[in-house]
């Protein structure tokens, strides 16, 4: 199981990913942005058509590779485009796979 307390270091790549791609390939996008993928940090990928997340951490034994598919629609928030990567707290990962709007009130409470 993966542990994400607050201080927990989670980095969005704004950039999609072609899903194809598995945990060597992610990892190697993530060194492609000039970071350790055997960091601890949570790495989380966008698919092209914005239906699903990956995320890929290390747990200091292997990798974890966990994906979130929608069966509707596409998941409302994602930075511009002119950063390549964005930092996210852990209650912000969580409103972002429930696929809540980050700027709106409801989606900052940790959700029970």
């Amino acid at each position: 199981m993966i542990q994400v307390s607050p201080q927990t270091r989670i980095l969005l790549a704004v950039e999609p990913v072609d899903f194809r791609k598995g945990i060597d390939g992610l990892a190697g996008i993530a060194k492609g942005l000039d970071l350790d993928p055997f960091s601890g940090c949570l790495f989380v990928f966008r698919s092209r058509r914005g239906s699903s997340l990956r995320v890929l951490a290390y747990d200091g034994q292997g990798f974890w590779l966990c994906q979130k598919r929608l069966s509707k629609g596409r998941f409302r928030f994602w930075p511009k485009q002119g950063e390549t990567l964005h930092p996210l707290a852990a209650h912000e990962l969580q409103a972002l796979l429930w696929n809540k709007e980050l700027g709106k009130a409801d989606a900052w409470r940790p959700l029970k």
